[in-house]
């Protein structure tokens, strides 16, 4: 990747967890953006968003995205609103708009906001975008009862003043077009793209180097699991039971299970800010009164009054990692006055994700019955996002389709690196989902 005066197209891959952007300039020729500066300039922006009090602020309200909301929250979380994962409710017709510091904010406008920001930690290479901007999108939308259209009409408020031509491609067909330059001969591919809310299909025939339609579509299909899925089997069968969940306390003489809805919220760390209310904090202090084992409930009440919730996500993202790389490997949290570790071994964690990897390779099987393609006629595999280095994902695909064929690199950027050269063709609406 190369860098060059001016850029035709952005490639822009808006992920769940993160968003990366791509600068297409001639031929094969892109360039990352990187945000930030110095050393810690990064070509990854987290897709987070904080908001906090600041009477010198427009309407009282100052905000801030990516590594630098995370910052921000760090610094006083007690103190601010944190929000993250905002595009797992694009879809959501149960999602309207949020208060933050009583004042309404709908979806549009969160995207906006990080935009604005995303574009301010680009620097020079975010500064005079192109008219062109390619933005991918999943197969199929995070969320229950997701609808498709209202998605898009969100996704067009939050971009109407990002480029002139706007165009949406499936996430997993902007992999495609990055993997395919580095074919040299015609392939049928199968493009997996495990993100953060969803994970995506694309089975897709690449023609020989300089023809001039290199991708052909054959099928799409995606499912609402990926990593943020992975992330709360460990929540549930690690952290949970620590803090009350399976236990019981004495009710009018009997002794009850404790009820399930305490624990619903934390299947997402941002909603556990929301537990954090006198009505809610009131019924976990009686249940706490009552309870058998009371220290348990103790930890859940001080990891929502300490706003503990999104050290312990990252702590469970740590875990994940460390077994992506090791048999076995240490959770530790410690926050809110709250400590907690635990030895956990990689076959533990397969084991709680078993039914997600069926369910995923069912929504692959899917797409190559929809492209009449068997799996013997796939030359390769490319597996791309964060969550495709997890062993047991790779297992599931090497198994099927034999681990020669597999190929892998470039997991957080391939999309938005493929997104870009899609904007450098002639005719880049023929992709448009």
């Amino acid at each position: 990747m190369t860098d060059r005066p001016t850029a035709q197209s952005l490639g822009l891959d808006f992920g769940t967890t993160n968003t990366v952007a791509a600068l297409g300039r001639t031929g094969d020729s892109t360039q990352l953006v990187r945000f930030g500066t110095g050393p810690e300039a990064s070509a990854v922006f987290r897709s987070a968003l904080c908001f906090w009090e600041d009477e010198r602020a427009w309407q009282g309200i100052a905000h801030e995205a990516g590594p630098w909301a995370i910052g921000e929250y760090l610094q006083s979380p007690l103190d601010c609103r944190f929000i993250q994962s905002f595009k797992s409710v694009a879809a959501s017709p149960l999602f309207e708009r949020t208060l933050i510091y009583n004042r309404p904010y709908g979806f549009d406008d969160l995207g906006r906001i990080f935009l604005e920001h995303l574009a301010s930690h680009g620097g020079e290479a975010m500064k005079s975008l192109p008219d062109r901007i390619i933005v991918g999108r999943p197969v199929e939308y995070a969320g229950a009862r997701a609808d498709d259209q209202l998605a898009r009409q969100r996704y067009d408020l939050m971009f109407q003043n990002f480029g002139k031509e706007l165009l949406y491609v499936y996430e997993p067909l902007g992999a495609a077009h990055s993997y395919a330059t580095r074919l040299d001969r015609p392939a049928t591919i199968l493009v997996a793209d495990f993100g953060g809310g969803t994970t995506d299909f694309s089975v897709v025939s690449i023609a020989e180097p300089g023809a001039k339609r290199r991708c052909k579509p054959l099928a799409h299909t995606g499912i609402a699991i990926a990593g943020d899925q992975f992330d709360y089997r460990i929540v549930d069968r690690l952290v949970l039971p620590l803090l009350g969940k399976g236990g019981r306390y004495r009710s009018f003489g009997k002794v009850l299970d404790i009820p399930g809805g305490y624990f619903a919220d934390f299947g997402n760390w941002s909603r556990l800010a929301m537990m954090r209310s006198r009505k809610t904090l009131d019924e976990l202090r009686r249940l706490q009164r009552d309870a058998i084992s009371p220290d348990q409930i103790g930890n859940m009440i001080a990891l929502i009054e300490n706003e503990q919730g999104f050290a312990l996500y990252d702590a469970v993202g740590q875990l994940k990692r460390a077994l992506s790389d090791s048999d076995a490997a240490k959770f530790s949290f410690s926050g809110g006055g709250i400590d907690i570790a635990a030895d956990v071994e990689r076959s533990q964690f397969e084991q709680w994700i078993a039914p997600d990897l069926k369910r995923i390779e069912g929504t692959m099987d899917s797409a190559l019955e929809k492209a009449g393609t068997a799996a013997t006629a796939i030359d390769r595999v490319f597996l791309t996002g964060g969550s495709s280095l997890i062993p047991a994902i790779r297992k599931v695909f090497g198994e099927r389709f034999g681990h020669e064929r597999i190929a892998t690199g470039d997991e957080l950027t391939s999309i938005a690196h493929g997104l870009a050269l899609i904007g450098m063709e002639d005719e880049p609406e023929q992709w448009a989902a």
